[in-house]
């Protein structure tokens, strides 16, 4: 792709990713709330959930029939209806949709009873969202004087159903948030935040985005603890395998081909079980993180008698990535191990099979030494035969020369020439020899 031309011409051309990039910290804006106000929040898993089933479901609010696919390929949109907005935002694994109207009353104290009659979406609406339920939350935001703790404290339990409370003073003092972090009859979790009058609508939907974003980013997390537990007996036998092989090669009480059987399968094991969860548990961490960032920037005060959000998770959540986590790292050091055990085998097979092949080249040694002595003596041998038939030629040669009238002795002119003879078969015999070596 290439860059795009800037249409001022001051610049050079823009890089195609720069507005996409540049436009990401806008992409999901909190909304401007208007207390009193509630928020109905419901996030989804939408794994198998195509964009368009998603696509259908927004068009089924009055007026949305216009509404097009294209509307939904960044991620966010937001729509305006007769009296509430629909938030709808796609996460990589969630998608999550967000219900603002005006509070029927700013008197929560009633509100609890009934979420569904004081909704103004079309009947059955949130039933049929595509995806399972993975949070959902109605968040009440109402104005009140924070100085009376007692009050407030009432009224939270009654909006929270009378259960325990978990309770912080928000952004430094500036609101007071309420929750208890259980399902209610209805499905719904419920949360409470009371802010002084003149409280902006823009700082109000900041607060409403950390709390829904904190309560769907820890239940996200936690979807790591099932698979943590899950590995705990695979990842208990597989210790014990590998501790059972290590003991084996120590001791030398197993072939190499059995060893090297039971690690690539025990191996084979880990790796699937890496493959399959390293995400889940990467994504546990993530989501994790982002808790902690949200809390954060809630800058709580405690509210007396109560517990804040942040400690609450430091008591509850902690422990369960403190678990997922120490299964991820129990899994990465198992398959280490393996390595280091496959590697320990790999090095006695390789010392082994030196040994056989210093073994193998002793014996090829000797047998060349072998195969020299024989050497030496077939050549012995072939100087001995060759010079036999040469004096034998030369014998009959001179038996010739004494028939013709030569005055010859044959035997003792053979008996003359054959120590030339041997030499000179000697000498022949060596200079083959010397030729036939390589250079």
């Amino acid at each position: 792709m290439q860059p795009t031309a800037h249409p001022t011409a001051m610049l050079p051309p823009d890089d195609v990713l720069r507005t996409r990039l540049h436009n990401e910290v806008h992409a999901r804006p909190p909304a401007s709330l208007q207390l009193p106000v509630l928020v109905v929040f419901v996030a989804v898993l939408n794994a198998g959930i195509s964009r368009q089933q998603e696509w259908e479901h927004l068009c089924q609010l009055p007026g949305q029939g216009d509404l097009t696919q294209d509307s939904l390929s960044d991620n966010f949109l937001r729509l305006r209806l007769d009296g509430y907005t629909v938030k709808w935002e796609h996460h990589t694994e969630f998608t999550r949709y967000s219900i603002v109207q005006p509070l029927p009353s700013s008197d929560v104290m009633g509100s609890a009873a009934d979420l569904g009659s004081q909704l103004a979406l079309p009947p059955d609406w949130l039933r049929r969202i595509p995806g399972p339920t993975v949070a959902a939350v109605a968040l009440a935001m109402v104005h009140g004087d924070l100085t009376q703790g007692g009050l407030l404290m009432d009224q939270a339990r009654h909006w929270l159903g009378g259960a325990q409370v978990v309770a912080s003073m928000l952004g430094n003092g500036h609101s007071c948030g309420f929750t208890e972090f259980r399902i209610g009859d209805d499905g719904f979790e419920r949360m409470l935040v009371v802010a002084p009058l003149g409280t902006s609508p823009a700082r109000a939907g900041r607060i409403s985005q950390r709390l829904l974003e904190i309560e769907t980013y820890r239940l996200m997390a936690l979807r790591g603890l099932p698979v943590a537990k899950e590995l705990g007996p695979m990842l208990a036998q597989a210790e014990s395998t590998l501790a059972g092989t290590t003991a084996r090669l120590e001791n030398k009480s197993a072939s190499d081909q059995e060893l090297l059987d039971d690690l690539v399968a025990l191996a084979a094991r880990v790796e699937r079980a890496i493959a399959e969860h390293s995400y889940r548990f990467s994504a546990t961490q993530a989501y994790y993180t982002l808790v902690g960032q949200r809390i954060a920037e809630l800058r709580e005060k405690v509210v007396p008698g109560t517990q804040t959000i942040g400690e609450f998770m430091q008591r509850r959540l902690s422990p369960a990535m403190a678990t997922v986590a120490a299964t991820s790292q129990r899994l990465a050091t198992l398959s280490e191990r393996v390595s280091r055990t496959s590697a320990l085998l790999r090095t006695r097979v390789d010392i082994a099979t030196e040994l056989q092949n210093q073994q193998l080249l002793e014996k090829l040694t000797r047998g060349q030494e072998l195969q020299l002595r024989l050497q030496t003596t077939v050549e012995g041998l072939s100087i001995a035969a060759i010079s036999y038939y040469v004096v034998s030629l030369l014998f009959y040669g001179a038996k010739a020369l004494k028939f013709a009238g030569l005055p010859i002795n044959p035997d003792i002119a053979v008996g003359a020439v054959m120590p030339l003879v041997l030499w000179g078969v000697w000498r022949m015999t060596r200079r083959i020899h010397a030729a036939l070596q390589p250079k």
